[in-house]
């Protein structure tokens, strides 16, 4: 029979508990032990036994304990992520039952595209308020790409942002479909004209928001259709609001999807709009979850309640 470090090949090793991957967890991030087994409500004689068997269990050491601080091992810092990656997954299991005995109990981490935040979360807010008073609703704003990443780690459960992404384990729950608009200075030819050829958009100096942010690359492939060059942008702004302003000040022009339009123009009284002719160029926004999530019936159930509370917003409903 073949042995492994005196064991006969197939007995069952010790496994790591939950207590001690938390009591290591905590030191891994504190570097002290008063202080790491403050935050996890444990005594310190308590939580140093802990990391001790864990050690024990995993046949490494982990922690380099001196007289005046707490150094993690090269083997440790290792595990410490593996660590709480699995305090993690523990954590979504609970989360996942609990929606399962309550549905829309507990929390939902929603990442929000700073292109949507502004001008959607109020009507988002209130209909988790008013439908959904038990819902423990956490938001959180970031670009496409770190919202897409967040959701494959199961850091956040549901996305709201632009689409398609054309990533694979993800499904798209769609919204809703706005036009873009051009937003110009006051003196600006095309200023609050209706029926703008999209050709028009090969001349203009179109003003841009950073690289990374969708918009800016949904703007650009509108420009494309329209036969501009891909001429290169020489002012760009971090957030529509700057962006908004530039244009008041006589620097260029931009596109701003409808329903950011009454919030965005309303800040200067140096601006005007103007409509493209149909078909105008529009984007889709939409719910994203994870294939086969497990709360997957709750977040359709949300989609649709979305759909009929942004109704009295300047968008169009698929299928309506």
């Amino acid at each position: 029979m073949a042995v492994v470090k005196g064991k006969p090949a197939g007995a069952r090793r010790r496994q790591p508990s939950l207590a001690q991957l938390r009591a290591f967890a905590a030191v891994a991030e504190h570097l002290h032990f008063r202080d790491a087994a403050a935050a996890i409500g444990m005594s310190q004689p308590a939580l140093s036994g802990a990391v001790s068997a864990l050690e024990e269990t995993l046949g490494v050491t982990l922690v380099e304990r001196t007289t005046r601080k707490v150094l993690l091992s090269p083997a440790g810092e290792r595990i410490a992520v593996r660590a709480r990656a699995v305090l993690d997954e523990v954590g979504a299991l609970m989360e996942d039952a609990e929606s399962v005995r309550a549905p829309f109990t507990g929390a939902l981490r929603l990442g929000v595209i700073p292109t949507v935040a502004p001008y959607l979360l109020p009507t988002v807010l209130r209909l988790v308020h008013d439908t959904y008073p038990d819902l423990d609703l956490q938001v959180h704003e970031e670009q496409t790409a770190s919202l897409v990443e967040g959701l494959g780690a199961g850091r956040l459960d549901l996305l709201l942002l632009a689409v398609p992404l054309g990533v694979p384990g993800i499904t798209e729950l769609p919204l809703f479909d706005e036009d873009f608009v051009l937003v110009t200075p006051l003196d600006h030819w095309l200023g609050g004209r209706e029926g703008i050829p999209r050709e028009a958009l090969r001349e203009l100096n179109l003003l841009l928001l950073d690289e990374g942010h969708c918009l800016r690359d949904q703007a650009l492939d509108i420009c494309r259709e329209a036969g501009r060059d891909d001429a290169p942008v020489t002012t760009t702004a971090a957030g529509l609001s700057t962006l908004v302003q530039l244009v008041a000040g006589g620097l260029g022009v931009t596109l701003l999807p409808r329903t950011a339009v009454a919030v965005e123009t309303s800040r200067s009284s140096q601006l005007l709009t103007g409509y493209f002719a149909e078909p105008a160029p529009t984007r889709r926004v939409a719910l994203a979850m994870r294939a086969g999530a497990a709360r997957s019936a709750e977040y359709r159930e949300l989609a649709a309640a979305l759909r009929s509370a942004l109704r009295g917003l300047p968008v169009r409903i698929p299928g309506e």
